[in-house]
């Protein structure tokens, strides 16, 4: 049976440097030169956080560039922005059909190159329903552009509301897409497997039903979540994710096809032999947790009210550790990515002017 160490056991652990973020010079970014190592695992923030871009607006997700910029999408202009590398902001283009509601709109950014066309990924709320979208980028980085006239649907039909909506997308190793959904407040719907709510979902880029979904001819790979918003993948292959718990809560979650993680039935670790129990859990004012990240052996997760970076590592036995930084220097954190210089990337969400910002990394002690 997998050991399980709770969070809540390890807030005491070292915290990273905080402070309060000064009115931000943007930091120029230089790429890992071809052919560099990355840094060993595991690894933990080193120093402040440099500034990457200000002035950006309700960030929820980055996607960062081989050339040293990336691109965020704001929940509620519906706006991509290409942030280059010297810290300016550019928009892209407006994401069609958006329709902003609380913590719905444009969320999740992913991209793909099939070899013939890049195409950009998009989890938005629309009129009816969370649906995602993928669209042609055109250019070249430094001068990307959106070709929005005709979005190819991908996946539909997740219901919608002003919170519980999900909305992250990842590529796997397996090459497949997978897709965060959450229970849009309507709670059985999350153990129901014809519901597309309250699940994490697989489908092929296309969006067609892979053979091997644990549900035949559905988009189903999990069940049992309340509001999963973050989804990585570690050096193996295995697949991990966060989800906001309801009053009790938050979870780590290791991720197996067709399995149940309990919601709302149970909420955290359980020990109910049904349902999977989370290797990590926290108390919903720690945590919040929205992105997550996996760089050199480490999980970093972003978290909103409880403004900071968990940093979490997962031994051979499978108990785990988490360790925050940045405690209150920030404010709300959305969303973490490996940048591509192999450093931390993190978009703040504090309605206001917010910022992409880098995280040196470095091995840690004893690593």
């Amino acid at each position: 049976m997998t050991t399980i160490v709770a969070a809540s056991v390890l807030l005491a652990g070292c915290a990273g440097p905080s402070g309060t973020v000064e009115p931000p010079t943007a930091a120029p970014v230089t790429p890992t030169p071809e052919g560099t190592e990355p840094v060993a695992g595991p690894v933990v923030p080193e120093g402040e956080p440099a500034v990457v871009a200000s002035g950006l607006a309700i960030p929820w997700s980055v996607v960062p560039l081989a050339g040293g910029g990336a691109l965020v999408s704001e929940r509620e202009t519906a706006l991509v922005k290409e942030v280059a590398p010297d810290g300016s902001v550019r928009e892209v283009a407006e994401v069609p059909g958006v329709v902003p509601d609380g913590e719905a709109g444009l969320l999740g950014l992913a991209m793909l190159d099939d070899g013939g066309t890049t195409w950009l990924y998009a989890y938005v709320t629309a009129a009816d329903d969370n649906r995602v979208l993928r669209m042609p980028l055109t250019g070249e980085e430094g001068g990307y552009g959106l070709d929005t006239s005709a979005p190819e649907v991908v996946l539909s039909g997740i219901a919608k509301a002003s919170n519980h909506d999900g909305g992250r997308i990842a590529f796997g190793p397996d090459g497949a897409l997978y897709v965060t959904a959450g229970d849009a407040n309507d709670r059985p719907s999350a153990q129901d497997p014809e519901s597309l709510n309250g699940k994490i979902l697989r489908v092929a880029p296309d969006g067609s039903i892979p053979a091997d979904n644990p549900f035949p001819g559905s988009p189903v790979y999990t069940l049992g979540h309340r509001n999963p918003q973050g989804i990585a993948w570690d050096a193996d292959g295995g697949m991990w994710a966060a989800e906001f718990g309801q009053d009790t809560w938050d979870e780590f979650n290791r991720i197996e096809p067709g399995a149940n993680y309990g919601w709302p039935v149970v909420e955290g670790q359980a020990g109910d032999a049904d349902y999977v129990d989370p290797v990590l859990q926290w108390s919903p004012a720690d945590a919040s947790p929205s992105g997550l990240a996996s760089i050199g052996g480490t999980f970093f997760l972003a978290a909103l009210r409880g403004q900071r970076i968990w940093s979490m590592t997962v031994d051979d036995a499978g108990a785990a550790q988490a360790t925050p930084y940045f405690e209150g220097g920030y404010g709300r954190i959305r969303d973490v990515a490996e940048g591509p210089d192999g450093s931390l990337w993190f978009l703040t969400n504090n309605t206001g002017d917010d910022a992409l910002l880098r995280a040196a990394l470095a091995p840690a002690s004893g690593g």
